[in-house]
């Protein structure tokens, strides 16, 4: 069968033991090497138990061809059953301003089991960047256009936020790109944003939000103005969601 994902594409999640060898051994050719540094649990295969997935995994961390292990787009619970199987090394989750699900069960959780908390989709798909302006630019095929926060409507709602988010950042001497990455740079130690981006400049722009201090009011400020609150519209549709184990356990 297979599922239709937001951008288009039809996948299948299959976390049989075989399908994972099958895939590990396939990337292996493909990127002509032997080890696998990180190899992550893309997406958690509902049909078969966490335990038997990981299970699988930790033969490969076994026979050379792994060298640790990641989840991504976990739940709490589902990572405390994957860590007692084999460590967990890091688990990638959606984390940014108007996107909060983490928060609380998962960064806490990957904090105990020493696992690194990387946050994708951290300037919010553009969003937090100020550059997206027009969502009816976005070419047919791209990924955000099923995304409910970026429908016409949603999205100028999400809009009106920017002006006093800019102008926060502005006052705190940094691009709204910064901000947004400068956030989760102090939220917690073990976060590990991953910005996306084909240029260079916006490349060396991300890289300063290293150097931006935010105080503890400049990161309530920020934390009040864009929040799953404050934003219209889901995280994803309706299909997308049920692929994911994190919508609703904060």
């Amino acid at each position: 069968g297979g599922v239709q994902f937001d951008d288009g594409i039809k996948r299948v999640i299959d976390g049989r033991p075989e399908a994972l060898r099958r895939n590990c051994e396939d990337s292996l050719r493909r990127l002509q090497t032997d080890t696998i540094d990180l190899y992550y649990l893309h997406r958690w295969d509902k049909k078969v138990p966490i335990e038997d997935s990981i299970g699988a995994l930790s033969d490969l961390v076994r026979e050379g061809k792994v060298r640790t292990l990641g989840l991504s787009e976990v739940s709490a619970a589902t990572i405390r059953k994957a860590h007692a199987v084999h460590p967990i090394t890091a688990v990638q989750t959606e984390y940014s301003l108007w996107s909060r699900n983490a928060e609380i069960a998962v960064l806490d959780t990957c904090k105990e089991i020493g696992a690194a908390f990387v946050a994708f989709s951290p300037l919010a798909r553009a969003y937090l960047t100020g550059t997206l302006t027009d969502v009816a630019s976005l070419d047919a095929k791209d990924i955000r256009r099923p995304m409910p926060r970026f429908s016409p409507d949603n999205y100028a709602a999400n809009l009106k936020l920017l002006p006093a988010y800019t102008a926060l950042a502005n006052e705190l001497d940094c691009t709204p790109a910064q901000l947004a990455l400068a956030w989760l740079l102090h939220k917690a130690p073990h976060i590990v944003p991953i910005p996306g981006t084909t240029r260079l400049d916006h490349l060396q722009e991300d890289l300063g939000a290293s150097t931006v201090k935010l105080s503890a009011d400049a990161m309530a400020r920020v934390e009040a103005l864009i929040n799953q609150r404050t934003v219209v519209g889901e995280r994803y549709a309706p299909q997308a969601t049920g692929e994911v184990d994190t919508e609703n356990f904060a």
